[in-house]
This record gives C-alpha cells, sequence and structure tokens, in this order.
C-alpha cells in the first residue's frame, strides 16, 4: 500500500498503482448509495444482493450478478484528480450515481436470472445475440418506445441496454409513478413486461450468485497515470474535421487593434463548453477537447474577431453545437455501460 497517498500533488499521484491505494466500498461515499440500491431490491422482493465492487469503470461482466463501481468514487482526493483528469466526474453525485447504479443493477438482475434468452424477453427488446454495437448508434430523440433514463437515449443502443434502462425506471420509480409518466408511450409495454417478469422472480433465488470480476482495483497493476491515458483515448471522439471557410465566416481576419479568435474562444471556453455539454449530453473532455482543436486552427489561421462580441458567442456556440448534435446522430458515443 502506498503510504499518504492522499497529499501527494498530481504529478506524484498518478505515479500510484491503482492496487497500492488500497481502496473499500465500507466507509466511502459509495457505501450509501450501494444501500440504497440494495434497499429497493429488498422492497420489491428481488433476492439479489449484486456484487459491488471498485474497478476502472461503471459495468456489470458478462453473466455476472456484479456492480462494478470506479474507484475514483470511493475517494475525495481521487474524485479531485479525476475532475482535473477527464473534467467531469461520471456519477459524482447521488443521484447520478444512483441512476448509474440502477443501470447496472438491471444487467446483474439479467444475468442472475438468466432473462434475456427467455423468448418472451427477446420479443419486447430483440436478440441480445444479433450484430449490435453499443458505442454507436442512431438514435430516434422523440421516439416513445424507449424510456428515459441515462443520457443520450441511451436505452436505444442495444437490447441488453433497453432492458437495463427500462429495469433501472421500474425500480426506481412506483408502479403509480411510471405508469402516469409514460402513458401513451410504446415504453409502457416494456415497464409492463418487466412488472411481470419480477413478479414472476420475486422471493426465488437466483440461478447465478457468483462469476468471474473485470478490472478489480484492488488487483489492478496500473499507476494512475497509464489508467487515465487508456480513459482519454476511450473517451476521446474523433469529430469530423473542421472547415477552414466556416472559421473564417465566423470570424474573419485579424485586424489591428482587433482581439484574436483563439484568445476570445478561451475567454468563453468554459461557458460555452457548459451550454454544450447540458444540451447534447455528450462527455466534457471531448467537448471540452473539440473546442481545443477549434482555438488551434483559429490561431494557425490568424482569425480577429471585427464583429460585435454578443453577435460572435452566438454564432461560435452554435456552430459547436450544430458540430456536435450532427455527430450525435450520425457516430460515436461513449462506451457501453
Amino acid at each position: 500500500m502506498a503510504e499518504g497517498w492522499e497529499s501527494l500533488s498530481d504529478e506524484d499521484l498518478l505515479k500510484v498503482r491503482i492496487c497500492d491505494l488500497d481502496l473499500k466500498i465500507p466507509g466511502s461515499e459509495v457505501e450509501p448509495r450501494v444501500q440504497h440500491l440494495q434497499a429497493a431490491l429488498d422492497a420489491r422482493k428481488i433476492l439479489v444482493k449484486p456484487l459491488c465492487y471498485l474497478g476502472a469503470e461503471w459495468q456489470s461482466p458478462d453473466g455476472v450478478p456484479a456492480i462494478c463501481i470506479p474507484f475514483y468514487l470511493a475517494h475525495p482526493r481521487l474524485r479531485q484528480l479525476e475532475m482535473r483528469q477527464m473534467l467531469e466526474i461520471e456519477g459524482g453525485t447521488p443521484d447520478a450515481c444512483d441512476k448509474l447504479m440502477f443501470h447496472e443493477c438491471g444487467h446483474a438482475v439479467d444475468h442472475a436470472f438468466k432473462l434475456s434468452p427467455r423468448k418472451g424477453w427477446r420479443d419486447v427488446f430483440g436478440d441480445p445475440r444479433a450484430d449490435y454495437d453499443p458505442t454507436i448508434y442512431h438514435h430516434r430523440p422523440y421516439s416513445k418506445a424507449f424510456v428515459l433514463h441515462l443520457p443520450n437515449w441511451y436505452a436505444q443502443s442495444h437490447p441488453d441496454e433497453d432492458f437495463a434502462e427500462t429495469f433501472a425506471v421500474w425500480l426506481a420509480l412506483e408502479a403509480a409513478d411510471w405508469r402516469k409518466q409514460y402513458a401513451g408511450w410504446k415504453a409502457l409495454e416494456k415497464l409492463e413486461y418487466i412488472e411481470r417478469t419480477m413478479r414472476g422472480i420475486a422471493a426465488k433465488p437466483p440461478k447465478v450468485t457468483r462469476g468471474g470480476l473485470l478490472g478489480e482495483a484492488a488487483k489492478s497493476k496500473k499507476t494512475l497515470g497509464q489508467h487515465y491515458a487508456w480513459k482519454r483515448r476511450l473517451w476521446s471522439t474523433t469529430y469530423p474535421d473542421f472547415y477552414d471557410q466556416d472559421l473564417r465566416k465566423i470570424f474573419g481576419e485579424l485586424t489591428p487593434g482587433d482581439e484574436t479568435a483563439a484568445r476570445f474562444m478561451r475567454r468563453y471556453r468554459r461557458a460555452i463548453t457548459t451550454a454544450i455539454v447540458n444540451w447534447t449530453g455528450e462527455p466534457k473532455y471531448t467537448v471540452d477537447g473539440l473546442i481545443a482543436r477549434l482555438i488551434k486552427r483559429a490561431d494557425e489561421l490568424g482569425l480577429g474577431t471585427p464583429r460585435d462580441e454578443s453577435a460572435l458567442l452566438i454564432d461560435i456556440g452554435s456552430y459547436l453545437s450544430t458540430l456536435v448534435s450532427n455527430y450525435l446522430y450520425t457516430g460515436r458515443f461513449k462506451k457501453k455501460v
């Protein structure tokens, strides 16, 4: 174990191996979230106690009734490092953590009772063996065939995710509430299926209780620096190339007395990033990276700000939002959860 790692600088902390952090769920901020999830399952008489453990990312190992929770949530110093490295903390608030926990629990319950091989499951959600890629999908924002739980219309990415998202809504809400919220939606049929299926397994022992775990923090020999190098590659999205003519149309050539376009965008970078993340649901790390590329190119082109600042801000914000939104409809989303 690395003694006193909590007081290390970021530079030195990144050299520490994850296994040497000696992280545990008991006594951490994660423990109440695990207890909240288990209480919800107990209230529905679902006899599953998902094995919750700390690891590299949110996931439920295939075929195992377990939930991997990102290790950074177990300690304030690591949450701080996560924010500095990735610009956000996935699951960093109690509400966000609960949503992800309930989603992963859907996978864990599926694994525990072997639900997805059932014909009824596949009639409702689709065949999980088909050729789907849950990191790339074409979503329909206004579709009423899917519940809305995690961002980016994630239920639409894969039948397994559709089930997990529908289960999460069912577990989080009272029946009267989800029936009211989804009245008139085709997704209501999926919720009713979950209701019938969970009543059928209530008070029954699970078929699977254990299995191999993935990415356990306690066994990871990676340093934190190696972990974040991997994570940045995982989250980085290759957006379409920028067109110089778009940038010139927004900013124009630099003239004496003008602020450079690059400096202008740096001043408003945080506000623009926050607005785009709020409207699109894309990870802050990828949006900020997109803006960084735009700033770099504007600097290389020697562009200025000859127009009204308010008009420029509206134009650049609209342009970036359009780039991100168009790519969301046709391109890559974040990793499977």
